[in-house]
């Protein structure tokens, strides 16, 4: 017999994926759970069992009264201090538990305690089905024990899952075999549904313990989720040559990810979108049509907040280094794109930046500058304040203390009430206007300035992306341009 329980014991080991020292404890402990079952059982008693052999001996401690006395009293302090009064699981009040002796403790006092074989000769019915049933639960426990150390260094880790159950308060999602995960309603995509058998992809929330094994929350909504999907196909950022700066998202709607490459040579754009745009499309039908916009970061705040608004058009963008704070300026036509239905264009370029930004029509901006609306923002900033023939105002720096530049026609707006150069009356007040306009654009400063802040290097493209980089067109990236909301 004791042969078959070794073996019996091995076998269950390997089966479980369990180290069979565990296995040997739970059986002992299985054994005195059954010897306490017997009639006339010690009060205080011990199993040992041969691990060679599989021999196992049940020892009766007889402890003297004054050492029982002083281990138990010190036993019902320490249960005093931990005890909380209301069980954690049910949250209803419980009563103090007997205090029982710590085994552990009783090996100091060794010298002082006689042990006594009363190993019986046979287990009873009764004692038998203790026996077994404790043995299964610990095996179930060592399990849960496996099943949590398994799963909670995965937190943030994208799992595929098969759905098993759902109703309105959450759906359940078999991960493997006797391995199961929560996906709660407040982690659930409006407008999604999740059918028996269903195979769906989430990512892990949370993972933690409970006495009916790991408790492990997946989530649809998580940002985290379009970065795992991206990085499952787009090898490139899987090898680290390309990297997702930042996710803005709005789950089932719309989404904007931050992309910069690492390499050169390696478009961070095109590798997220794929040939014919294959590698966005598969994320987008994972995610059950959700509009996904790809951004090429940029260092360079008002470019990147600029390439943020895509697929709306920008003319100029002015920030606010300290208020971190953006005005973007943008045709008129393209004020409606840029806001986005109920605003959401807007609010996720905001996120995906980190900046405020306000968004104004050309028509909306030249008014307000023209009633110098702009006129310290502008001064403090260090720009000039003078506005030339074209109706642009002057991309140059202002001279300390002064509004306005050193070119002699725009420091002349000095004196008159004025800042359109055009104001300026005289046959030789026109022919400095026009000298100064053409040392303007021999230095390159006015139409290159200008042609940057107006975007021309984009004109035509859909993205708006003042470097003139190519932009996923609808059908290669699988995303339409918010409609436009009616006036």
């Amino acid at each position: 017999m004791s042969k078959e329980i070794l073996d019996a014991v091995r076998g269950l080991a390997a089966e479980k994926n369990i180290s069979s020292e565990k296995l040997m404890v739970a059986l002992e402990d299985a054994l005195l759970s059954a010897y306490k079952k017997q009639p006339g059982a010690a009060p205080y008693a011990q199993v040992e069992m041969d691990r060679e052999l599989g021999d196992f001996t049940v020892w009766e401690l007889k402890i003297p009264e004054d050492l029982e006395d002083q281990l138990i009293t010190e036993q019902e302090e320490i249960i005093a201090a931990e005890f909380s009064g209301v069980d954690p699981e049910t949250g209803e009040a419980r009563q103090l538990p007997e205090p029982e002796l710590d085994f552990e403790k009783l090996a100091q006092y060794e010298d002082q305690i006689e042990r006594v074989d009363v190993t019986p000769e046979d287990f009873g019915r009764i004692a038998a089905q203790t026996a077994k049933q404790v043995i299964l639960q610990r095996i179930r426990e060592a399990e849960r024990d496996m099943m949590f150390e398994e799963y909670r260094d995965r937190v943030g880790e994208l799992i595929t899952g098969i759905v098993q159950q759902s109703d309105s308060r959450y759906t359940l999602v078999q991960l493997r075999e006797r391995v199961e995960a929560l996906l709660p309603k407040s982690e659930q995509v409006d407008g999604e549904r999740y059918d028996h058998s269903q195979r769906i992809k989430a990512v892990i929330k949370d993972v933690s313990a409970s006495t009916k094994g790991p408790s492990i929350i997946v989530s649809r909504r998580d940002p985290e989720l379009i970065k795992a999907l991206f990085e499952l196909e787009v090898p490139e950022i899987a090898d680290g040559l390309v990297e997702i700066t930042n996710v803005a998202r709005e789950p089932g709607y719309r989404s904007k990810i931050a992309v910069v490459s690492h390499a050169d040579g390696v478009d961070p754009v095109g590798a997220c979108v794929g040939p014919r745009g294959s590698r966005v499309r598969m994320v987008v039908s994972e995610l059950r049509g959700e509009k996904i916009d790809i951004i090429p970061y940029n260092d360079e705040p008002a470019r990147f907040v600029a390439k943020a608004l895509s697929p709306a058009r920008v003319r100029e963008v002015l920030v606010d280094d300290d208020g971190k704070q953006a005005t973007v300026i943008v045709p008129d036509d393209q004020l409606s794109l840029a806001i986005g239905r109920e605003g959401q264009n807007a609010r996720l370029a905001a996120r995906l930046t980190g900046w405020r930004i306000d968004i104004r029509s050309e028509t909306e901006f030249a008014s307000e500058e023209a009633e110098g609306g702009y006129e310290e923002e502008e001064v403090q900033g260090g720009r000039c304040a003078a506005i030339t023939r074209n109706g642009r105002r002057c991309p140059n720096a202002a001279l300390p203390g002064s509004r306005y530049c050193g070119l002699p026609t725009h420091q002349a707006l000095s004196e008159i009430d004025s800042d359109e150069v055009a104001a300026l009356d005289g046959g030789g007040t026109a022919t400095l206007v026009a000298e100064d306009e053409e040392l303007l654009e021999e230095e390159g400063t006015l139409e290159e300035t200008q042609e940057e802040l107006d975007g021309e290097e984009y004109a035509g493209e859909e993205e708006g992306d003042l470097d003139g980089e190519e932009h996923p067109s609808e059908d290669e990236a699988g995303e339409e341009p918010a409609e436009e909301p009616a006036s």
